[in-house]
């Protein structure tokens, strides 16, 4: 801002020396001093509020974009279909306990009935050549 190097802080220096009689010089440095850490201080609080103001558009801006990405992601799925896992493992754990479910009355009625014969698949002789 003021871009005051070495050299300028020399010849600042030594204009105060002169100007400022030498047994006020400790308490104008004292004075210098605590105003350079007020400046630091304001400087420091400023740029904390900056970044603060940043990370709460950035979070916000993260928030919308993530919800706009989960909306599309469900967009498919309808919403008559609820989703119960603990329905689904309910039904497996008492599945496991109790074992397969009982044949019922068309079930056995299939298993009754005799296979297809194999018969009806020609044997390797009877081909043409």
């Amino acid at each position: 801002m003021f871009d005051l190097d070495p050299g300028k802080l020399i010849v600042i220096g030594i204009v105060a020396l002169v100007a400022i009689p030498t047994k006020d010089l400790p308490r104008v440095l004292r004075q210098i001093g605590q105003v350079t850490g007020r400046m630091r201080r304001m400087a420091a609080e400023f740029q904390g509020q900056f970044m603060d103001a940043m990370r709460e558009a950035e979070i916000a801006d993260l928030h919308k974009n993530l919800k706009s990405e989960v909306d599309s992601a469900f967009a498919g799925v309808g919403k008559d279909v609820a989703f119960d896992p603990l329905k689904e493992a309910r039904e497996q754990i008492v599945g496991a306990i109790e074992g397969p479910p009982a044949p019922s009355s068309d079930d056995e009625a299939k298993a009754a009935e005799p296979a297809p014969a194999l018969e009806a698949q020609a044997a390797p002789e009877s081909l043409p050549k």
